[in-house]
């Protein structure tokens, strides 16, 4: 299938339009308080080197019961299938250039559309306030791309104690959720940002639904659901911004499909 990103912000007229899987933008941006001005000509790259682990599963066993009595502490369990836990993953061609953990792969938990929380063993103990409770758990590489089969993630509400608060999400609709880009980079680890979520029930197309990507002000229009590489960021701090749209440019439905957040960049 073929794919491509289109920026759309108004600076980007200055860049012949075209078809190409790759697409960059140029931005002025004013470093502290001196007169001088650096370019930021942002680019948007998918990539492909990644093992594919599309045997893999993930099963949450306990808590066993969705709704739990009380606020508190609770015990995580998860089942894992067909994937190492704690191992680093094989990294070939542009996933040798992004951050990796070196305590291996893991699990990306979000509660909430909130950061994810990085698990590096199946089990594991979590704070669950009062309240509806919306759960996203997915298989993760060491260097944080989520692993993207239909057994490798779990996705559910979650209500803990006299909850009376929801919010607008429903998993059996199309679903955004955002992981990556998160926290900190340094040195190197800034070059080569992966940007990466997760999706439940839709695909993306050209003639379908879609992710935006808005990158300090910058927009790529994304087409296929795969990891991507963000290039040519100033260091300091780097806000980004993910859509799902229908086939019409509308944004769809859902607290998880919205999401903006900003990292920083650091020497």
């Amino acid at each position: 299938m073929n794919f491509r990103i289109v920026g759309t912000a108004a600076l980007a007229l200055m860049i012949a339009v075209s078809c190409q899987p790759k697409k960059t933008e140029e931005q002025e941006v004013v470093v502290g308080d001196t007169e001088m001005v650096a370019k930021e000509v942002i680019s948007l790259e998918k990539f492909t080197d990644s093992p594919a682990y599309a045997s893999s599963s993930l099963t949450m066993k306990n808590p066993a019961n969705t709704t739990i009595a009380k606020a508190g502490e609770v015990d995580f369990a998860f089942e894992v299938k067909d994937y190492n836990l704690g191992e680093v993953t094989e990294r070939m061609g542009m996933a040798e250039k992004l951050a990796n953990s070196d305590k291996g792969q893991h699990i990306h938990f979000i509660l909430d559309n909130q950061p994810y929380s990085a698990h590096y063993e199946s089990e594991f103990k979590r704070e669950m306030p009062e309240g509806t409770h919306y759960l996203v758990a997915f298989l993760s590489r060491s260097y944080h791309e989520s692993v993207k089969n239909a057994n490798s993630f779990i996705a559910k509400k979650m209500v803990v104690g006299n909850a009376s608060d929801d919010i607008n999400v429903d998993f059996d609709k199309p679903t955004m959720i955002y992981s990556r880009p998160k926290g900190e980079y340094t040195g190197a680890d800034t070059e080569n940002l992966l940007l990466d979520f997760f999706l439940l029930n839709t695909t993306l197309s050209e003639t379908g639904n879609k992710v935006r990507a808005t990158i300090n002000g910058q927009e790529f229009m994304i087409t296929e659901w795969a990891p991507y590489v963000i290039k040519g960021l100033v260091k300091g701090e780097v806000t980004i911004q993910l859509e799902l749209l229908d086939a019409d440019g509308n944004l769809i439905p859902g607290d998880f499909n919205d999401v903006t957040r900003t990292v920083t960049l650091k020497d």
